[in-house]
């Protein structure tokens, strides 16, 4: 059983060692199996909705029983009723309108599982959807931004090629696990992400700071450069590491210098467009980072990434309270999501952006894992009749079924993958698709083999684990 401080040990050990490693190198022709395909995306954004989407009470509504005090919990499977959508036959759950009314331009997979890791923290869970490898591993690995990054190579060569917008890295809880995973991994620093937390304050992060000559600023940042290359090498970090990191300090002088600056600067939108993404206050935060997310690939970044934000107990991490927190939730991602939908379709760039909706797992009120799981439970409210408001929502973290949702990028429009149970557990019972496997069609997307691999301590790393990951084709137009 891992604990939060096993992973964070195993996760730094990892990074440490990491520094130390020669550049990984790409194997490319010299293996015949590594053929890339055709894309059919050119960039990618992510809505990450950390800390556990409840597909039951999101995009695969089940059986609804409004509360009542004595309400058996085994009688209520999604605590919001299902609405109709403009996809004929298929619903979602009430709260979520805007979607509901874009569906037809996607594809849902209502099939999505997770391994059981034996405890289920959500730092696990969300490093091994993003790097696509269980912790702990013996190096630190890459973020799939960072692998598109590394193999695609930036669209515009002044745009960051991988933003995450919306994740503080301090202050937080469990911010040096989230970390972790946030991270262009033994690839370098140079393919890691660009962290924007307060989207509405991006356009500070591609200028000097305030009130600061620009002749000083570039002294400083020559200062510094020269402090790096002086370093002794082979101390702490590998030639490699080096040099990326000099390379990644070029690439942020270059932008602050170029006109794709404005890009990151949201206020330059009219104002009915800001309003229609911002809720206002902040659980805003997510609709202004879907706007400079679509700035930004407008602009050529390659993978955006925005989050609502992990915080332990907040938002997703629906442990207490957790129907009148979905009912925020709704509100947080429902109008941001159709407007950028429609914002991308609108400009002719949805055919080319894949935006996909995911989170680490599902919930339920009753089940931890899945069935057969020794997970411990880590919710407190009751399994067998429901007395309090409070106790009226999903608890638990539910690894057997969840769903993501996918919108152009080469996807199918109008289309359902897979489906999970009617009844509890609502597992997955048709056409289950894996972490690694729903990597493997991200990656194909985007024109990226999901059997690429590069040498790092002379074993091969794959895109996906041990590339094995094959991509769903049936989701492909």
């Amino acid at each position: 059983m891992h604990t939060r401080r096993d992973l964070l040990r195993s996760l730094s050990a990892a990074a440490a060692a990491t520094l130390a490693l020669p550049e990984p190198r790409a194997r490319g022709s010299a293996d015949a199996t590594v053929v890339h395909p055709t894309p059919t995306a050119d960039a990618i954004i992510v809505l990450w909705m950390a800390g556990g989407m409840a597909a039951p009470d999101t995009f695969d509504p089940k059986r609804y029983r409004p509360f009542e005090p004595g309400l058996a919990v085994a009688d209520v499977i999604s605590t919001f009723p299902a609405i109709p959508t403009a996809l004929d036959g298929v619903q979602i759950c009430d709260g979520l309108p805007e979607i509901a009314a874009v569906l037809d331009r996607a594809t849902l997979v209502r099939s999505h599982v997770q391994p059981d890791l034996g405890s289920i923290l959500h730092s696990r869970h969300q490093y091994h959807w993003h790097t696509g490898y269980v912790p702990p591993q013996t190096v630190a690995c890459p973020h799939i931004g960072a692998w598109m990054s590394r193999v695609l190579g930036p669209r515009n060569p002044v745009m960051p090629a991988f933003v995450n917008i919306g994740q503080r890295l301090e202050g937080i809880g469990e911010n040096e696990e989230i970390k972790a995973f946030t991270t262009g991994g033994f690839f370098g620093s140079e393919f890691g992400p660009m962290n924007l937390p307060h989207p509405e304050q991006a356009a500070l992060a591609v200028r000097p700071p305030q009130g600061m000559d620009p002749g000083r600023f570039s002294a400083r940042y020559a200062r510094y450069k020269d402090l790096l290359r002086s370093s002794p090498r082979g101390e702490f970090t590998s030639d490699h590491h080096q040099e990326s990191m000099l390379r990644s300090l070029e690439n942020a002088h270059r932008l602050l210098a170029a006109r794709e600056r404005d890009a990151f600067d949201i206020t330059l939108e009219p104002k009915e467009v800001q309003e229609r993404y911002d809720i206002g206050g902040e659980d805003g935060r997510f609709g202004r980072g879907c706007l400079l997310a679509r700035r930004l690939v407008e602009h050529g970044a390659r993978y955006v990434e925005v989050t609502t934000e992990y915080v332990p107990f907040v938002h997703w991490d629906t442990h207490e309270r957790g129907h009148e927190r979905m009912q925020k939730l709704h509100t947080m991602i429902d109008r941001p999501i159709a407007t950028l939908v429609r914002d991308l379709e609108a400009r002719g760039l949805l055919d080319r952006t894949l935006v996909v909706i995911a989170s680490e797992f599902s919930r339920d009120m009753i089940t931890e894992g899945q069935p057969g799981s020794d997970a411990k439970d880590q919710a407190s409210s009751p399994k067998d009749f429901l007395q309090k408001p409070e106790h009226y929502g999903q608890h638990r973290h539910f690894t057997g079924g969840s769903t993501v949702v996918l919108f152009g990028g080469g996807m199918k429009r109008g289309f359902v993958h897979g489906r999970t149970a009617d009844e509890r557990p609502c597992l997955a019972i048709e056409n289950p698709v894996t972490i690694s496997d729903l990597h493997a069609t991200l990656f194909t997307a985007m024109g990226i083999s999901p059997k690429t691999v590069f040498d790092i301590e002379n074993r091969p790393f794959y895109a996906t684990e041990d590339g094995k990951g094959k991509p769903v084709v049936d989701l492909f137009a």
